[in-house]
């Protein structure tokens, strides 16, 4: 299920909600209008644990090169 964000035309008051196909329209939180826009947002594609931080290599064995093992012409 995708989270959308929102805002609100009426009160200004902007808002996330999580949305099924089969929802009906959403509400603002604040006034309660439907009048509402659909803001353009990003998506966040994680990797590694799921506290969120990614896992990126440590550095080349051979050369130390920081962006590791195959940034360098050493392997």
């Amino acid at each position: 299920m995708p989270i959308y964000e929102y805002e609100c035309t009426a009160c200004g008051k902007a808002f996330e909600k999580l949305v099924r196909q089969s929802s009906p329209t959403p509400e603002c939180p604040a006034c309660h209008s439907l009048d509402l826009r659909k803001k353009v947002s990003a998506f966040a594609a994680l990797s590694g644990s799921a506290s969120g931080s990614a896992d990126f290599p440590g550095p080349c064995g051979s050369c130390g090169h920081p962006d590791g093992p195959g940034a360098c012409r050493f392997n």
